[in-house]
């Protein structure tokens, strides 16, 4: 772009933030169009000439001095209205890296930009399930709200349609996903309300279901350690249906949704390897006279552009359903390769895993898309034959691919899975998978 058409569009957006100047350059004559244009912005500081006096307004504009037009407005944004401002945030991002270079902080801008910031994503996707009435083609869009109530405090929300099913009559009624308030006290921050709460590596295996947590959360940062500590209930993890209750009689049972839990967790990046650590309790579960009381450890090693990952959980209550002992560990191992960067259209990135889960590991809530591990939680009457599987091992396959920016391909795959049935011997499961295309705003 030509310079003086730049800063054309730089003086509308400055409009009425100064008085009329005098000429400052030599080679810009009062009969020019943009005269009046570049001699405002002139005499407002935001744009400078050549040693020599002249201008060059026919020359096109290079990134670099874009940025320092841009810097020279973000040092006068409070003269400007939130339009205008909104207007120089996204120039801020359009040329972060080359304010970066000019040493010009952009991080804090969303919170001088307007109280409130949108953002949002979509998803198509088709499901193949072993297990479930749910295959098929279903979509969802998400609405993420971020108010900023002062330089510590924000209030954040996530508004969902949930899954709306293309073949059937499931309209995907929109919840709240995500609600809460959260205070930075510098070094700690505490959450209170609804928010994301994940465990597990691959696809937030053990728990990661988008509704998340209710409760509150207090959180620190110590240069390469993270911690933290929360208390409240898990909004997902119900079994499908148990034939005989704790009485005998027909019901369902709810693993870790609506009871009282307290977690812990922590992780260190020591560039060479991460590693992290989490503790679960919760005084019931759905398993008779069992608690939910679990520990787990892992660790991410990056070699060039390739990463090992593993992780190790274990059920210190010996659960038990029906009078049967459940497996209380779980256990994975795998590699990856790539990081898939909405930027950069064809990154792409790849996560093989094999898996090793108990019975009695699982209380429901599964992060991953496919429905591999609802054979550990899906009952039907006893006298119909179908037990939950007491353990589940399966090779589990995550790959995204960035097709155009801000759009990527998902996929994930189970396979190869061998299970342990309650009544002996063993009862695999079928390849369960699904695909989707999503879209980030």
């Amino acid at each position: 772009m030509k310079k003086i058409l730049a800063m054309a569009a730089v003086a509308a957006l400055a409009a009425g933030a100064s008085a009329y100047a005098a000429n400052p350059f030599s080679d810009v004559s009062t009969s020019d169009w943009a005269y009046q244009a570049v001699s405002d912005l002139s005499d407002q500081g935001i744009v400078e000439g050549y040693p020599d006096g002249t201008f060059k307004g026919q020359t096109n504009i290079t990134r670099y001095e874009m940025a320092q037009i841009t810097a020279r407005l973000m040092a006068k944004e409070d003269q400007y209205n939130a339009e205008q401002r909104a207007t120089i945030d996204k120039l801020a991002a359009e040329y972060a890296d080359e304010l970066d270079s000019l040493g010009v902080r952009v991080s804090n801008l969303e919170k001088k930009v307007g109280n409130i910031s949108w953002s949002g994503d979509a998803r198509m996707r088709y499901q193949s399930k072993d297990n479930s009435a749910d295959e098929g083609w279903n979509g969802r869009i998400r609405i993420n709200m971020k108010g900023q109530v002062n330089d510590k405090t924000t209030v954040n929300a996530r508004f969902t349609t949930g899954n709306v099913d293309f073949k059937g009559d499931d309209n995907g009624d929109v919840d709240a996903e995500v609600l809460n308030v959260n205070h930075d006290f510098g070094a700690w921050d505490v959450t209170l309300g609804r928010f994301s709460n994940n465990f597990g590596n691959q696809g937030g295996w053990l728990y990661g279901d988008a509704s998340g947590f209710d409760g509150a959360q207090v959180a620190a940062e110590f240069s390469k350690v993270n911690l933290a500590v929360g208390y409240g209930q898990f909004n997902a993890g119900e079994y499908k249906s148990i034939g005989t209750g704790k009485d005998g009689a027909d019901e369902k049972a709810d693993g870790l949704k609506n009871q009282d839990v307290f977690y812990a967790k922590a992780d260190a990046d020591f560039d060479a390897f991460e590693i992290y650590a989490n503790y679960i309790a919760s005084q019931e579960t759905a398993w008779d006279k069992n608690d939910f009381d679990v520990w787990g450890v892992g660790v991410v090693v990056p070699i060039s552009d390739f990463r090992v990952f593993g992780e190790y959980w274990k059920n210190t209550t010996s659960p038990e359903v029906l009078g049967v002992d459940l497996e209380d560990t779980a256990w994975n191992v795998g590699v990856g390769y790539g990081k898939r960067d909405l930027k950069k259209v064809g990154s792409w990135q790849l996560d093989v895993a094999y898996n090793d889960v108990g019975g009695g590991m699982y209380a429901g809530g599964t992060g991953l898309q496919t429905d591999i591990l609802d054979t550990l939680t899906t009952f039907s009457s006893v006298g119909d034959g179908y037990l939950p599987l007491k353990e589940v091992k399966f090779w589990n396959a995550i790959a995204e691919v960035t097709l155009m920016q801000n759009m990527y391909l998902h996929a994930e795959y189970a396979f190869a899975a061998d299970g342990d049935s309650y009544l002996g011997g063993s009862d695999d499961p079928d390849d369960t998978w699904t695909v989707s295309l999503n879209y980030v705003f």
